[in-house]
């Protein structure tokens, strides 16, 4: 794809301060966009405890717990991932995430946004 990098590039997972506030309890810091790979998005997100959002997005994500917990999905089916763990979000999932401590994630998602 023109435009996308042909090397390995480093991100860092720390939230500064040009994070993106999402409601008042989510900050999401952006590292690949659409125009960067034209495949994929890669973001850090952090959650405080207690922060819920809607699930069903029009792409599939992964999200990687690198602290904290969260519980996914709907009631009758939601998992529970913690610090170490992956969970795979498919594209138009219903439910919710809530972060059960505050929590931070690294989150890829197919197709880029």
């Amino acid at each position: 794809m023109a435009g996308t990098p042909s090397q390995a590039r480093r991100f860092s997972s720390a939230i500064g301060d040009d994070a993106v506030r999402f409601g008042d309890r989510i900050l999401i810091a952006p590292a690949l966009g659409k125009e960067d790979s034209g495949s994929m998005s890669a973001y850090t997100s952090f959650l405080y405890a207690g922060a819920r959002a809607d699930l069903p997005a029009s792409y599939a994500e992964v999200w990687v717990v690198l602290s904290g917990a969260l519980r996914v999905g709907t009631e009758s089916d939601a998992v529970t991932v913690r610090a170490g763990d992956f969970v795979h979000v498919p594209e138009q999932a219903p439910g919710v995430v809530e972060a059960l401590e505050d929590t931070t994630m690294v989150c890829v998602s197919v197709p880029a946004h």
